[in-house]
């Protein structure tokens, strides 16, 4: 039985995967800000891969670019709380 929309010929990778991974990886150690865009970016590519049936590859590359600007959106939310507390000196 064949499956519809299978495409033909070899896979092509998702154009933005090594940037979504670059991105997410980035996130917890340099730049916090890369974390929301890898975030936005990898769901963004991992719709399109899920549209593609099978045409686009790079997954696992934009899960783990993915699930690391999670991580490093949470990160730098963390750090940004602990350095206001911090610059309070305790007055509120």
């Amino acid at each position: 039985m064949a499956i519809p929309n299978q495409p033909i010929g070899e896979t092509v990778e998702h154009p933005q995967a090594n940037l979504i991974l670059v991105l997410g990886l980035l996130s917890p150690f340099c730049c916090g800000l890369f974390g929301p865009v890898a975030w936005v970016l990898g769901k963004r590519a991992l719709n399109d891969i899920d549209a593609s049936y099978g045409a686009l590859s790079g997954r696992s590359q934009v899960v783990i670019g993915y699930i690391a600007g999670i991580f490093g959106t949470i990160c730098m939310l963390l750090y940004a709380m602990l350095y206001l507390a911090g610059s309070c000196n305790g007055n509120f």
